[in-house]
């Protein structure tokens, strides 16, 4: 006989994990000490991540509005979380979906809006009524539910990560911290089966993917490397199954309408499902032209998915690279996500790393498991010292200086949270405010990587150019968001910003810069010594003119026409293309101003110190310093 779970109404709300996933979502807690997934009243525990809108505004969610798919392909968002922070253009938006989308309004954020009957919905809008229904079910189990712990991939860049982090404010969630999904599965593995070592994470969703290498050691979680793809996963499975359908009907895209797209796509993902278990499957087919039953062998799967499991092993050889580990130097591979149930994606992962990978925990349910034991004890109900966790950077973060080259301050895989600070100055004289260019990526030139913020610091007062300094610090929080300030030192004057881009990367942008940043290495070094040997050009031919005008009773005889002659060719080959040659030319200034540059510091010094005290003297020649221009320090300018 099943006993009656009394319920205490003074009892305290509850903290909850949610695993906020592309194809499924979970919400889970903890019971007596272990992660518990909650079900619903059907014993389910996975729900489906769609959302269908009625006529009259309401939100259906799971797997109800599922079955509205088929019937109300443009009312029912499916795999929204592969829009979350993204832009309404993004190319990713557009592919192989029904939906029809609406361009943002004069002074809108440029952000994905699905026009649904008449609504402009935005992705963080759609995972908000998601996480509802989580919330709910959550409320059904235990009456009363706490702070939420939601995980995300690791490779979410910020846009994506703040609109998870809105997503769950609008569902009236209290989100204690964002967890990387990897960094959760192996929380939840590693606690549960009490085992120590290096692990890599390979987590394979409906719509990312992410691999994570993470020293398990006595309670501490530290990551050693991340790579993966922000949009990679089952649904590029299904869209490949579904471009063979349409390729065997022969069924060309101009007759391919919202309808059929979504039934299409419900059809492969049905047929995906069964070769986890047979050899072929079938399915009737949902297009009314060509055979009305559709067959498919695991063997011509496995070739259409081959291209997407090639991806996934490019940033896993970068992320053991990083880690400067060998597969044969790991304790284990933990398969996480739904589409890691393909049998060709274990195949794959075993001849990858050279070992059998673990799966003994439910790969859907690990991620959500984990996340509740990391909100329980952020809330306090479990022994702090259980566990550390130490995540890492996906990307460096920089900002843009003199030449547009990109001085990076904080280098990916830098434990977070962190902090670090950097000091520059100004390259023109009279300069009265810095333009912050805050920047994402790994390539040498701000053109190559990804903006995030722009702003301004005013007001500081005319000084010559190299005095002004500008100290920029930047914070990266436990939820991977970033915070700069920047302070201007001789006047104190001082601007904080979070970072909040308008929207997210383009599709496989993140993986593009890394794999950008060591295909193009040699070729963005040499850009970047052309665009600092430039700037150095253009400093010290104005600091030469400037001293000429200002000195020039100290000229010898024939010195004005030599320094006029080095100034003609450094800026020759500041036009040029060769950072070499504008180095020699900087050395032969350097080498004709270098007398010139002496008498006219010794002229200043002995012009100032008349008279004066031993102290203040001391003073005035480190002053003095600044006036040798030509060898002024290496304080990189911003404009």
């Amino acid at each position: 006989m099943a006993l009656f779970e009394i319920f205490d109404p003074k009892a305290a709300p509850r903290p909850i994990g949610i695993d906020l996933g592309t194809t499924n979502s979970l919400v889970a807690y903890v019971k007596d000490g272990r992660p518990e997934v909650i079900a619903d009243c059907n014993a389910d525990r996975l729900l489906p991540s769609v959302v269908f809108y009625d006529e009259h505004g309401g939100a259906v969610v799971g797997r109800a509005a599922q079955a509205r798919a088929a019937e109300s392909p443009r009312e029912t968002i499916v795999s929204v979380k592969r829009c979350m922070g993204k832009g309404g253009d993004d190319p990713e938006t557009r592919r192989l979906g029904p939906y029809a989308f609406a361009p943002p309004a004069e002074g809108e954020a440029n952000v994905v809006r699905f026009d649904v009957r008449g609504r402009r919905l935005t992705p963080v809008e759609v995972s908000a009524d998601i996480l509802r229904a989580l919330k709910q079910l959550a409320e059904d189990e235990l009456r009363s539910v706490g702070p939420a712990v939601i995980t995300v991939p690791a490779y979410f860049d910020d846009a994506q990560r703040q609109a998870t982090k809105d997503a769950g404010r609008l569902a009236g969630l209290d989100v204690l911290r964002l967890l990387n999904e990897p960094t959760a599965a192996a929380l939840a593995y590693g606690l549960d089966k009490k085992k120590d070592g290096t692990f890599c994470v390979y987590d394979l969703g409906g719509g990312t993917f992410d691999v994570t290498v993470l020293l398990l050691e006595d309670g501490v979680f530290q990551v050693k490397s991340t790579g993966g793809d922000s949009a990679l996963g089952g649904d590029d499975m299904d869209r490949a199954v579904a471009e063979e359908i349409f390729r065997v009907a022969d069924l060309p895209p101009e007759r391919r309408t919202p309808a059929i797209i979504r039934a299409v796509l419900d059809t492969s993902r049905a047929l995906k499902h069964q070769l986890t278990e047979r050899e072929a499957a079938s399915a009737p087919s949902p297009l009314g032209v060509g055979p009305a039953e559709l067959t498919l062998a695991r063997s011509r799967f496995d070739e259409l998915i081959a291209p997407i499991l090639e991806r996934t092993g490019v940033a896993c050889r970068r992320a053991m690279k990083d880690a400067g580990l060998r597969g044969e130097a790991l304790d284990g591979v933990i398969l996480v996500g739904g589409a890691t149930r393909v049998p060709a994606v274990r195949a794959y992962v075993k001849k990858l790393f050279g070992k059998e990978p673990l799966a003994d925990i439910d790969p859907d349910a690990v991620v959500a498991m984990g996340a509740a034991l990391q909100a329980h004890l952020l809330a306090g109900e479990g022994h702090k010292d259980e566990v550390l966790l130490l995540d890492v950077l996906p990307l460096s973060l920089g900002i843009e200086v003199g030449g547009g080259v990109v001085d990076k301050i904080l280098p990916r895989n830098t434990t977070i949270p962190t902090g670090a600070r950097a000091t520059y100055t100004t390259q023109e004289d009279n300069q009265t405010g810095f333009q912050i260019h805050v920047v994402q990526g790994e390539r040498e030139l701000v053109a190559d990587c990804r903006s995030l913020a722009r702003f301004t610091l005013k007001g500081i007062p005319p000084m010559a150019a190299g005095m002004a300094r500008l100290e920029v610090r930047f914070d990266v929080d436990a939820d991977g968001i970033l915070s700069v300030t920047a302070k201007e030192t001789t006047t104190g004057l001082e601007q904080h910003v979070e970072v909040v881009p308008s929207y997210g990367l383009d599709d496989d942008a993140i993986e593009a810069m890394l794999l950008d940043a060591l295909d193009h290495g040699e070729e963005d070094l040499e850009k970047r010594r052309l665009a600092e040997g430039q700037v150095e050009a253009h400093r010290m031919v104005l600091a030469t003119r400037k001293g000429l005008a200002a000195d020039a009773e100290l000229l010898a005889p024939g010195e004005r026409e030599l320094i006029a002659a080095a100034v003609a060719a450094l800026e020759e080959a500041a036009a040029g293309a060769s950072a070499a040659a504008i180095q020699s030319r900087i050395s032969d200034l350097d080498h004709a101003t270098r007398a010139f540059a002496e008498r006219r510091m010794n002229a200043a010094i002995a012009k100032a110190t008349l008279g004066q005290r031993l102290d203040a003297v001391e003073k005035t020649v480190e002053h003095a310093k600044g006036i040798d221009l030509a060898h002024a320090e290496g304080t990189r300018a911003v404009g």
